[in-house]
């Protein structure tokens, strides 16, 4: 089995001489400016040659979020000395050494904050460092902070009533999406490179479109897990392709109950062309607004452009009855947070947000086998997914079926009944990955006219993540992203 230092050699140097659009200042390097351009790749490698330190990094990154993030909302809780002490000591072999981090607040670092951006974990301090943390750390990243979340990232858009709204930096009247939304609006204002992330219903690829960044979700057991309930996965939010790809190599599983063969990646496009099914529709079988649609058929002329084969297709699934089951296993950790509560001694309704409540009320009224018949049919849609993918390399839809949604479209005071029906309609691209297990990444082609991101989805045949990013590299090159960046104060 290859390490982690084997991976590195194949993919990770590769990565340094990308051809993408994110350069490498020298005389200026260790101006803000400079180094708020700079993707983490670019900034590891200032460290490597002895250009810059990581606590010239670390502190440039804290005068941006102190400068930034009062507009935005994006970081909820800093621990800024503990990164200076991380900072002053030895930096781990991995690729990404001194390049400042921040962990969405649904992931335990021993000794800081975890809310989940619910008012009932408001004072949680985590006793342990999760997996997927230690392993970030280990490739070198300093932990400065958290990102902000919704309650236990049960939304589309970022507005906990316990921190309030993240704002979209490219429209501060809109949202940057969720769950990883104070992510997606810390990398998009260009306080960080990178930040971490995580999806289990779209909550990568979602940011990813509404910020302008790339996001890409990866296979149900590559980092963490390989049940069929394990719908969430961990990986990033990054600008570049080349960041997502080394973080990818660095952080998969590589032990030996692992259920993926390990991938190593390279950093050029591959030569062979790929058969890519094409679909706008949602899987209810309505299509999107009409700039969502325009952005996705331009993507659409630029892979056939480029050589490969686009074809019309539409994915395995009835729209009505997946959503049926998936609003089961959705509500089931509502369903957790109010026993949570009261298993507390704290009332439910004073600190559970009131989508929160009603996913747990449509959990309880469920029938006592709905646990059991979600499980199965999702089964069933994986083996689906799986044929699919023997007649299509890649399949292409939009992610989200309009430009990023202004607050409150999406907010804590909106009526349960209400609330679903909005969110089954924004996010009926991306769920359907979550349950079959398949990767599939947002890569941030268009802007709408009215200047907002839109992101296009690819998704591939579980475990296929190199086809993913093989094509994300030429989409990377052919149409370059990184020169647009929202205009901030």
């Amino acid at each position: 089995m290859m390490d982690r230092r084997c991976f590195l050699t194949r993919a990770g140097m590769a990565g340094l001489a990308a051809t993408g659009a994110i350069g490498l200042p020298h005389a200026a390097a260790g101006h803000d400016d400079d180094l708020a351009a700079l993707d983490a790749t670019a900034q590891a490698d200032l460290v490597r040659r002895g250009e810059v330190k990581p606590a010239e990094l670390l502190e440039a990154a804290i005068a941006r979020i102190d400068r930034l993030n009062p507009a935005l909302n994006a970081v909820v809780a800093s621990f800024y000395e503990r990164a200076r002490r991380a900072a002053a000591q030895p930096l781990p072999e991995g690729p990404f050494g001194g390049v400042p981090y921040a962990l969405k607040d649904l992931l335990d670092l021993q000794g800081t904050p975890r809310t989940a951006g619910s008012r009932l974990l408001a004072r949680h301090v985590s006793a342990a460092t999760s997996d997927i943390a230690a392993r970030s750390m280990a490739a070198g990243l300093i932990v400065l902070g958290k990102t902000n979340t919704p309650e236990f990232a049960l939304n589309a858009s970022t507005e906990p009533l316990l921190f309030g709204p993240s704002r979209n930096p490219w429209n501060p009247g809109r949202s940057p999406g969720g769950s990883s939304g104070g992510a997606a609006a810390v990398v998009a204002s260009g306080m960080l490179a990178m930040a971490h992330a995580s999806d289990g219903g779209g909550s990568i690829r979602i940011p990813a479109s509404c910020c302008g960044l790339f996001g890409l979700k990866p296979s149900r057991g590559r980092m963490t897990g390989s049940r069929q309930s394990d719908a969430g996965v961990d990986h990033c939010l990054s600008r570049s392709v080349r960041d997502s790809a080394r973080l990818f190599g660095w952080n998969q599983r590589q032990d030996a109950a692992a259920p993926l063969a390990p991938v190593a990646l390279g950093a050029d496009p591959a030569a062979r062309r790929l058969k890519i099914g094409f679909s706008s529709q949602g899987i209810l079988g309505h299509e999107p607004a009409a700039a969502v649609k325009a952005a996705l058929e331009q993507t659409a002329r630029l892979c056939a452009g480029l050589g490969h084969q686009v074809v019309p297709a539409r994915l395995p699934v009835e729209g009505e009855l997946f959503f049926r089951h998936f609003m089961v296993a959705w509500s089931a950790g509502a369903a957790r947070a109010v026993q949570q509560a009261r298993t507390e001694r704290q009332d439910p309704e004073a600190v559970l947000e009131p989508w929160t409540l009603f996913l747990a009320a449509h959990a309880r009224a469920q029938a006592a086998d709905a646990g059991q018949l979600a499980g199965a049919y999702f089964a069933e849609v994986a083996r689906r997914f799986d044929r699919f993918f023997t007649d299509y390399d890649v399949m292409l839809t939009p992610v989200v079926d309009d430009e990023p949604p202004e607050l409150g479209h999406l907010g804590p005071d909106v009526g349960g009944p209400q609330m679903w029906d909005r969110l089954v309609k924004y996010v009926a691209y991306t769920p359907v990955h979550n349950v079959a297990g398949t990767p599939a990444m947002s890569v941030p082609l268009s802007m709408s006219p009215s200047g907002l991101p839109i992101g296009s989805q690819f998704s591939a045949r579980v475990g296929n993540e190199k086809t993913l990013f093989d094509l994300a590299f030429e989409l990377e090159q052919a149409s370059p992203w990184a020169q647009r960046r929202p205009s901030l104060r």
